[in-house]
């Protein structure tokens, strides 16, 4: 694969982590590992330029982390697709997840960042899509305090697509982040 540089997408990480800092101080939220732990809901990421940065990140780990990431992954991988899971969330536990924290919390995808708060998107020619946030938030009790998350998808769609048409890809991975790591070529 060729080098590529991360910079914005970096800067676009700071930023949606400043707004969800913004928003979660002002509900009073912060995220302490509670019983809905979205570390154990199965995500799918969609980008081949947030597995890339994930991947730069497991491969600067030491050895040993990286053999302890691994079996995890295909624990995870092998429960999660097995014959009558069929993708369905099992509550598993992240694989980058140790002892309560994610270990590449700095190469964490999108959603992982802002997973948690009550939102809004506004998709192009759609409605309005809001979502409650996390059980633990207790957020139908508080009025909703806006945070919407279309700026940081457009951003990461444009970021996406330069990465697509610099590494000729073409499509949408659909991907946990344990088949990520399990297969970390783009």
């Amino acid at each position: 694969m060729t080098p590529y540089d991360f910079s914005s997408l970096i800067r676009l990480y700071k930023r949606m982590d400043a707004a969800y800092d913004r928003v979660a101080d002002r509900y009073n939220f912060h995220c302490t590992g509670c019983t809905d732990n979205c570390c154990t809901s199965l995500f799918f990421h969609h980008t081949f330029i947030e597995k890339a940065f994930l991947v730069q990140g497991f491969l600067q780990m030491d050895p040993i982390r990286k053999q302890e990431v691994r079996t995890r992954a295909t624990d995870y991988v092998n429960q999660t697709f097995a014959d009558g899971h069929a993708g369905r969330s099992l509550k598993l536990m992240c694989p980058l997840n140790l002892r309560g924290r994610c270990i590449l919390y700095p190469f964490r995808p999108m959603i992982c960042r802002l997973h948690g708060l009550p939102h809004e998107l506004h998709p192009p020619g759609r409605q309005t899509i809001k979502g409650p946030g996390c059980d633990a938030g207790q957020f139908g009790t508080k009025p909703y305090i806006p945070f919407d998350r279309t700026p940081f998808y457009m951003d990461l769609s444009a970021r996406e697509q330069q990465f697509k048409n610099q590494h000729n890809l073409t499509g949408r991975p659909r991907l946990t982040i344990a088949q990520m790591l399990l297969n970390p070529k783009i």
